[in-house]
């Protein structure tokens, strides 16, 4: 037997039975149910706040490991634009200005850069296109910095051989040397008794003592001369030659290649001639030229300053 529930009636003063009709009961369960399934669904999104799926959690962290990814790649990107902007730097205010070449134009730098542009506006999002474009431009940067390099490299080994080809010693030791005959230009010849043209320096040094080719190059020519006795030509190459004459005897032969520093012969007192000593010519151009303004980079002032003074000493020309 089901369970009554009474209700008091104020307008009878009686306790009345509560009849519960079926639309009644349908509109309370209704609100029951409804007020469930909220409840339901506000937990259901709670649960999930504080508890996400799997496959949701995996999702975040890989994005989450994308964006560091991102922001290291930006970092790195930047760093290596940096270290690129020193070496255009040194490139341009150091490398070229010792080899006496022109600073690239930024223009120069900046020659082809943008050629993926149309690839770059496939990317929808700023901030692919915004690190793409630097990409790009730091790609186009390297490679202009590359060539400039590689040119750079060939430009000094074509100075390299150009320094070690100028006539750029003495080709007589100090230790050897007694006597510097700086007596360049017209002079009388102590045995033809006439003035002539005296196209070198005399350097007097006892007789075998060794001559050192003054810089890289070819022998020219490796023989006797009546005049200057035994004799050795050199081309350097750089429209310079040298010549060393009045040897006691030479070594090298002709199309030899010789090193600077390098013993070609030594001296004597052969050809036309009153004493031992080397007589030395530089020549530019096929024109002699005075060879005491090349000796300064083999020697220290002091020894240039002593070199000098040997020469003021002498006043009579040996050949």
């Amino acid at each position: 037997m089901p369970r009554l529930t009474y209700i008091y009636n104020a307008h009878t003063c009686k306790y009345e039975p509560v009849v519960v009709t079926g639309r009644a009961l349908l509109k309370s369960s209704l609100v029951f149910l409804g007020f469930s399934f909220v409840l339901g669904l506000a937990g259901l999104y709670y649960f999930n706040k504080r508890h996400p799926l799997w496959d949701e959690t995996q999702l975040e962290e890989h994005n989450a490991g994308l964006r560091d990814r991102w922001n290291l790649l930006q970092t790195k990107l930047g760093e290596v634009a940096e270290h690129l902007a020193a070496i255009e730097r040194n490139d341009d205010s150091n490398y070229r200005m010792i080899l006496d070449l022109k600073p690239l134009e930024a223009s120069e730098r900046q020659a082809g850069a943008g050629g993926h542009e149309s690839t770059g506006a496939a990317f929808t999002l700023p901030m692919l296109r915004s690190i793409f474009s630097q990409a790009d431009n730091v790609e186009q940067r390297l490679r202009v910095e590359q060539q400039s390099m590689e040119k750079l490299h060939r430009e000094l080994g074509e100075r390299e051989r150009m320094w070690a080809s100028r006539p750029a010693i003495q080709p007589v030791s100090n230790k050897d040397l007694t006597h510097l005959h700086t007596l360049f230009g017209m002079r009388f010849h102590p045995l033809l008794g006439y003035v002539r043209p005296h196209k070198g320096l005399d350097f007097t040094a006892p007789k075998g003592s060794p001559v050192y080719a003054t810089g890289d190059g070819v022998v020219e020519q490796a023989d006797y001369s009546v005049s200057y006795g035994n004799v050795v030509y050199i081309d350097h190459g750089y429209r310079f030659k040298t010549r060393y004459a009045h040897l006691s005897k030479f070594i090298v032969m002709a199309g030899e290649r010789v090193k600077r520093g390098q013993v070609i012969g030594y001296v004597g007192n052969t050809g036309i001639s009153v004493s031992a000593h080397l007589h030395y010519e530089v020549l530019f151009n096929g024109e002699q030229v005075n060879p005491i303004n090349f000796f300064q980079r083999d020697l220290n002032n002091k020894e240039y300053e002593r070199l000098i003074e040997l020469g003021s000493q002498s006043v009579v020309s040996l050949d």
